[in-house]
C-alpha cells in the first residue's frame, strides 16, 4: 500500500483519478488566459500526392491549418460553408480545444485549391492530394508548448524529480483519460454510460437529463433538477434552454412517446447524434481504466515495468522517429518465467504495461493485476459481456498503457512546459502533476 499518495482534486476523483503520482506541492498558476498560452502542432502521420496528382485518383484536397480560438468542429464547417461543400466532405483526424492555437491536418473531398477561403484567425496552407480521407489513425502524436501564468517555477524540479523516478527515468505519469473527456463542468457522460452498460436506459437518460451542477447557469440548474424531482417531459421541454438541444431533443422523443418502458428511454437516447452516443460507452470505459490506474497505484504497483498477470503491448514499428507508440493489436500475458524477459523490452521502450478498455472482446489479466480489474468491474456493477449492446452503444473494446512518458523541457522565464505525446494521451494529465489545481483551470 502506497502511504505517500496525494489525494486528488473531487472533481477527478469523480471520474476516477483518485490519486497524483508526485506528492510534491503544486505550482499553481494558471493555462489559457490567452489562445497563445497554448500551442499544440500535430505530429503527421499521413501520406499525399503533389497538388497537380490526378484530382479523379486523389479527389481529397489536404490542407495545413493553424487555427487561433477556433472549435475544430466549428472551423470545418465554416470551411465546408465557404468552399460551397458538405460538411460531410471535411475530415481531420484529431479534435483540438478551442481556447489555444492549433496546427492540424484537414481533407476536403473533391476540393479545389483555388477556392480556399479567407478565414479569420485562420492561415490556410495548400499540402497536396490524398487518395482518402483523414482518419483518427493518421495522427501520431502532438507537440505541445503550453505557458503557465502566475505559477512557481521554484517548485518545478520537485515534481519532475518524482515523476522521473516514477517513469523509469523519463518524466512519466498514470495516462489517465483526462478530464476532457467526461466533461470538466458537468462530468456526467461516463454515468450514462455506465447505466448503458447495465441497460438501464431510464437511469442514462435521467443522469443525463438531471444531475444539475452550480458551475451551470441557474435557469439550466432549475431545468435539470426539476426534470429529475418530477419526471414531468413535457413540463421539462417548457423549461430547458434552447441552447441545450440535444437535451430537448430527448425531451420530446420522451414526450411523444409517453415514456413508460426502457425502450422508450432507449429510443430517447438514440436521439443524441452517432458520436455523442459513442462517447457515452466510451467514457464509461474510460471512467474503470481510471479507477483500475488509481488502483494499482494505491497498492503500490509499478507502472514503469511488468509483474506477473500483466498483459504487455508492443511498440509500433510504423511511428514517425522520434516518437514511441504503443501498438495494442500486438498483446502478450505476462507469466511469472517472463517478467524479467518482459521487463527488458519495457526498459528499452519496446513494450507497454497495459488495462483495459473493457468490451465484450477484453481480456483480462491475471494475478493481481487482473484481480484489480476484476473487482473495479465488479464496483461499478458491469462486465465485459455488457457490452453486447445495440447500435453505436455496444463495443468489443482494447487495451491502452498505463504509464504516460515525455522528454519534457521547461523554462522559466516565462514559464513553459514544452512536450510531445502519443495520440490518446491528454496534455493535462501531465500538468495536473505540477498545478494540482481544479481541473477547470485546466481547461
Amino acid at each position: 500500500m502506497n502511504d505517500r499518495l496525494r489525494a486528488a482534486h473531487p472533481t477527478e476523483r469523480e471520474v476516477g483519478m483518485e490519486y497524483y503520482a508526485s506528492s510534491a506541492e503544486g505550482i499553481g498558476g494558471t493555462i489559457r488566459d490567452r489562445d497563445e498560452d497554448f500551442r499544440v502542432r500535430e505530429i503527421e502521420d499521413f501520406s499525399t500526392q503533389p497538388i497537380d496528382a490526378d484530382p479523379d485518383a486523389y479527389p481529397h484536397l489536404v490542407i495545413r491549418a493553424t487555427l487561433r480560438g477556433w472549435d475544430t468542429n466549428d472551423f470545418a464547417r465554416r470551411l465546408s460553408d465557404a468552399m460551397g461543400a458538405s460538411r460531410e466532405r471535411v475530415s481531420w483526424a484529431g479534435t483540438k480545444d478551442k481556447r489555444a492555437v492549433t496546427t492540424q491536418l484537414f481533407s476536403v473531398m473533391k476540393g479545389d485549391p483555388d477556392a480556399l477561403p479567407d478565414i479569420r484567425d485562420a492561415e490556410i496552407e495548400v499540402v497536396g492530394r490524398a487518395g482518402r480521407d483523414l482518419q483518427f489513425g493518421d495522427l501520431a502524436g502532438n507537440a505541445f508548448e503550453i505557458r503557465v501564468r502566475d505559477g512557481d517555477p521554484e517548485r518545478v524540479d520537485a515534481i519532475t524529480e518524482e515523476l522521473r523516478a516514477f517513469g523509469g527515468g523519463s518524466v512519466g505519469v498514470p495516462n489517465y483519460f483526462g478530464q476532457q473527456r467526461f466533461g470538466s463542468r458537468r462530468p456526467v457522460t461516463h454515468r450514462v454510460g455506465l447505466a448503458i452498460a447495465r441497460e438501464d436506459w431510464r437511469g442514462a437518460v435521467m443522469e443525463y437529463l438531471g444531475n444539475p451542477r452550480e458551475s451551470e447557469p441557474e435557469d439550466t440548474q432549475a431545468a435539470r433538477g426539476y426534470v429529475g424531482e418530477t419526471e414531468d417531459w413535457a413540463g421539462a421541454l417548457e423549461r430547458f434552454p434552447r441552447k441545450l438541444g440535444f437535451e430537448r431533443a430527448m425531451l420530446h422523443r420522451l414526450v411523444e412517446d409517453g415514456a413508460t418502458e426502457p425502450e422508450d428511454f432507449r429510443a430517447a437516447l438514440e436521439t443524441a447524434p452517432t458520436n455523442l452516443q459513442r462517447l457515452f460507452v466510451n467514457a464509461a470505459q474510460s471512467s474503470v481504466f481510471n479507477r483500475i490506474l488509481s488502483e494499482r497505484l494505491k497498492r503500490g504497483l509499478p507502472f514503469d515495468r511488468a509483474v506477473a498477470g500483466d498483459v504487455v503491448c508492443f511498440s509500433d514499428a510504423a511511428a514517425p522517429e522520434g516518437l514511441v507508440r504503443p501498438d495494442t493489436g500486438r498483446t502478450q500475458r505476462v507469466t511469472e518465467n517472463r517478467v524479467e524477459t518482459i521487463n527488458r523490452h519495457v526498459e528499452r521502450g519496446r513494450a507497454f504495461v497495459t488495462a483495459p478498455l473493457v468490451g465484450t472482446e477484453t481480456e483480462l489479466g491475471a494475478g493481481e493485476p487482473g484481480g484489480i480489474e476484476r473487482e473495479v468491474l465488479s464496483e461499478v456493477g458491469i462486465s465485459t459481456a455488457d457490452f453486447e449492446l445495440p447500435g453505436e452503444f455496444g463495443s468489443t473494446g482494447t487495451r491502452r498503457a498505463i504509464l504516460l512518458t515525455t522528454d519534457l523541457s521547461v523554462e522559466d522565464d516565462p514559464l513553459a512546459f514544452d512536450f510531445v505525446l502519443p495520440s490518446g494521451s491528454y496534455a493535462t494529465v501531465l500538468l495536473r502533476e505540477y498545478l494540482k489545481c481544479d481541473p477547470r483551470d485546466l481547461g
